[in-house]
């Protein structure tokens, strides 16, 4: 599916490499909405609300304040604990949240994300972000990348500066069903991202390139990722993480 890039956003169209024009009737557009944030939507029955990246209020602001600091699944995952604090790679960092969570936790945190248009989100929230006071400290954590893990993760890496002590791996998992009950945040950015069907290759970077261990997110009953096995394995309802250690954190 192509994108539309909207009016006054030629630098972004030329940064992120997006084409302007729309090759067929179903474009999704990136554009200025009413609030001044990037936004990139569709057909509202079928994609319902447009995605924008908020650092500041939303389910990040409510996580933020209320999600379980060091207790939750990402954190004890990535190895956040008492007196432990990793540099962090989200190798696949989609719309920022489980980065946004890790840099409140302390934990420096380079994103990297092959999808342009999501790319250009995140930039716009991470911009928006630095102006909030009661964000600005955590997102002055966070660096991005736009670039594809699975080929170039170790340039990319080198690139940064980052000691990437820990990398997290939330590769898109392929769903067939196309029924209502897939949400339609996550059917907008299937339609850009598509599945990530390089994941053997994705992991096998991540492994190369991570000083201590790579984490990988995937549905609680999904199997692991083709490769190595993982070392130990954290689980909750709906979600696990596959965690692969090369050495401890401590």
């Amino acid at each position: 599916m192509s994108v539309v890039i909207g009016e006054g956003l030629e630098a972004v169209a030329q940064r992120y490499g997006i084409s302007r024009a729309c090759v067929d009737t179903t474009c999704l557009q990136l554009y200025r909405d009413d609030q001044g944030c990037l936004a990139l939507g569709g057909e509202p029955a079928e994609f319902g609300k447009p995605l924008v990246v908020d650092f500041v209020g939303g389910r990040v602001g409510h996580r933020r304040r209320f999600g379980g600091g060091r207790g939750q699944l990402v954190a004890r995952a990535c190895g956040l604990g008492k007196g432990v604090t990793p540099s962090v790679v989200d190798a696949t960092a989609g719309l920022g949240r489980d980065a946004f969570v890790l840099a409140s936790l302390g934990a420096e945190v380079l994103l990297i994300e092959r999808v342009a248009p999501i790319a250009a989100l995140l930039e716009d929230g991470l911009l928006r972000a630095q102006a909030a006071a009661e964000v600005a400290e955590i997102v002055a954590r966070m660096r991005l990348r736009h670039g594809d893990s699975s080929r170039e993760l170790e340039a990319i890496v080198a690139d940064s500066g980052l000691v990437p002590q820990v990398i997290h791996l939330d590769p898109m998992f392929p769903h067939r069903d196309k029924s209502a009950l897939v949400k339609k945040e996550m059917r907008l950015f299937r339609e850009l991202a598509g599945d990530d069907d390089d994941a053997p290759r994705l992991l096998e970077a991540a492994l190369d390139v991570a000083t201590h261990r790579v984490v990988v997110k995937r549905p609680r009953k999904a199997p692991p990722i083709e490769g190595p096995e993982p070392r130990h394995r954290l689980e909750e309802k709906t979600s696990r993480y596959d965690i692969y250690v090369h050495r401890s954190l401590r």
